[in-house]
C-alpha cells in the first residue's frame, strides 16, 4: 500500500486534475468514433490552444502573488496589431516584428506594474483600466481594420517542425524530441534516486519508478506518434514547442528560484514575507511584467496563426487564462499554484471544448459547461482545504523535484531557508 501510494504521489487527489483530462479524453475518443485521438485532431488542438496556455503561464505567477490580470487579451491583441503595421509600413524582417512586440508587452507590463507595486492600487483596477484603454488602442491603431503580416511571420503560430533526413514515413525530428523527451524523464528519475540515497532520504521501491517511467513514457512516445504522423507537411507545431520550452523555464523559475520562492511567499502572507526580507513591491512589479511580456507573445502566434491582426482579436483570453490557473489547483487568495498545475488545467479545457465542438455541440450549451466545469474544480479544491487535504497540484510536479512549499509550510518557513 505504501508504494501504491509513493506511486501516485502519496496523495490520489493530487492527481484529480490529471484523472479528469485522461478520463475527458477516453469520454470523447469514444462518443466521438475516435476522432479526438487523430493526429491531425491532436495538432489542431495544440495549435489552437498554445496562446492561452502560454498565457495561463504568465497568470498562475500574478495569482499565486495575489493578484489577477484582466488585460491580457487586450495586451495581446494591442501587440499583435502594432507588430503587423510596423512590418507592414517597414518591411521588417519577422524577427525584428517579434522583438517589438516583446518590448512592447515589457513597457505595457512596466506600466501596470507601476501603478500595482509603487503606488498601491490594486491589480484588478489597474487591469481592468487596462483591458478598456489597450482594446481602445488596438482599435484605434489599426482603425478597426483587420493587418496581414507576412508568411515568416505565420510560422510563429502556424508553423512546424521540419522535415530532415530520410524519409521514414514520419516526421523524424518530432520522433527525436519524444525520443529525447524520454531519456531525459528517465535520467531524471535515476538521478533523483541517486540523491536520495545520497541524503539518507526513504528511496521509493526500484519497481514504482520503473511502473511510473513506463506510464510516462508510453505517454510521451503515444503523443509522439501522433504528431509525427499528420497530415504531409505538418509535425510537432511550433507554437507547441515555444509552450514547451516555456514550461521548462517557468517550472524551474517558481520551484528552484529565489524570486520564485519569493512570489509564492508575497501570495502566502505578505507581510510575514516583508519581515523576511522579501521586496514585496519588486516582486508585484515583476509578476505584473512578465505577465504582459507573455500576453505580447500570445498575441503574436495567434496572430501567425490567423495569418492577420483584427480589432476583435483576444475577446475573453484573460476568461480563459484565469480558469486555465484556477482548474489546475491554483488558490483564490494566493501563495498557491504551479505552472504544469495550470497547463494540465488549460489542456482540461481544450479538450472538453475540442470535444463538445467535434460532436456538434453548439457554442451556448458549451459555454454553461465549461462554466460548471470551473466552479465544479474550484468548489472541489476549497472543500479539500477546508477538510485539511492538498489541493489538486497534478503528477508531474514529482519530475521537477518537489511541489510548491507555500501548500505545506508556512511563509516565513519557506523565506527562513534563504536566511
Amino acid at each position: 500500500m505504501n508504494a501504491l501510494k509513493q506511486l501516485f504521489g502519496g496523495n490520489s487527489r493530487q492527481f484529480g486534475m490529471i484523472f479528469a483530462l485522461i478520463a475527458l479524453v477516453v469520454l470523447f475518443q469514444i462518443l466521438t468514433g475516435g476522432l479526438t485521438l487523430t493526429p491531425d485532431n491532436v495538432i489542431n488542438l495544440f495549435n489552437g490552444n498554445a496562446y492561452i496556455l502560454i498565457l495561463a503561464i504568465g497568470m498562475v505567477l500574478v495569482i499565486i502573488a495575489g493578484h489577477i490580470d484582466l488585460s491580457v487579451g487586450s495586451v495581446a491583441a494591442f501587440a499583435g496589431i502594432v507588430v503587423a503595421i510596423t512590418m507592414r509600413d517597414w518591411n521588417l524582417p519577422w524577427y525584428a516584428g517579434l522583438l517589438i512586440g516583446l518590448v512592447l508587452g515589457a513597457l505595457i507590463g512596466a506600466w501596470q506594474g507601476f501603478w500595482v507595486a509603487y503606488v498601491g492600487i490594486p491589480a484588478f483596477i489597474v487591469t481592468l483600466a487596462g483591458m478598456l484603454l489597450f482594446r481602445g488602442a488596438n482599435q484605434f491603431v489599426g482603425k478597426s481594420n483587420t493587418v496581414p503580416v507576412p508568411s515568416d511571420f505565420q510560422v510563429l503560430g502556424a508553423g512546424y517542425l521540419p522535415e530532415v533526413g530520410p524519409d521514414t514515413g514520419y516526421n523524424n525530428l518530432t520522433l527525436l524530441i519524444g525520443i529525447l523527451l524520454v531519456v531525459a524523464l528517465i535520467w531524471g528519475e535515476i538521478r533523483r534516486r541517486r540523491n536520495y540515497a545520497k541524503i539518507g532520504a526513504e528511496t521509493p521501491p526500484a519497481w514504482v519508478s520503473v511502473v511510473k517511467m513506463i506510464l510516462i513514457s508510453a505517454a510521451v512516445l503515444y503523443a509522439t506518434y501522433l504528431f509525427a504522423t499528420g497530415r504531409p507537411g505538418t509535425s510537432f507545431p511550433i507554437p507547441g514547442l515555444i509552450l514547451a520550452v516555456l514550461v521548462v523555464i517557468y517550472s524551474f523559475v517558481s520551484l528552484r528560484t529565489v524570486v520564485g520562492r519569493h512570489v509564492y511567499a508575497v501570495g502566502g502572507n505578505r507581510h510575514a514575507a516583508e519581515l523576511s526580507g522579501v521586496q514585496s513591491k519588486k516582486i508585484n512589479f515583476l509578476v505584473m511584467m512578465n505577465m504582459s511580456i507573455l500576453a505580447a507573445l500570445a498575441g503574436m502566434i495567434f496572430v501567425g496563426r490567423s495569418s492577420a491582426s483584427g480589432p476583435f482579436d483576444g475577446v475573453g483570453w484573460e476568461l480563459d487564462a484565469i480558469a486555465a490557473v484556477f482548474i489546475g489547483g491554483a488558490a483564490v487568495t494566493g501563495g498557491v499554484g504551479t505552472v504544469v498545475g495550470s497547463i494540465i488545467g488549460g489542456l482540461v479545457m481544450a479538450v472538453l471544448n475540442n470535444g463538445l465542438q467535434l460532436l456538434g455541440v453548439g457554442a451556448d450549451l458549451t459555454q454553461i459547461i465549461k462554466g460548471l466545469v470551473l466552479l465544479a474544480a474550484v468548489a472541489f479544491d476549497v472543500y479539500n482545504k477546508s477538510q485539511g487535504r492538498k489541493s489538486i497540484i497534478g503528477l508531474l510536479m514529482s519530475n521537477f523535484g518537489s511541489s510548491s512549499k507555500s501548500e505545506t509550510t508556512d511563509t516565513t518557513e519557506v523565506i527562513s531557508k534563504e536566511a
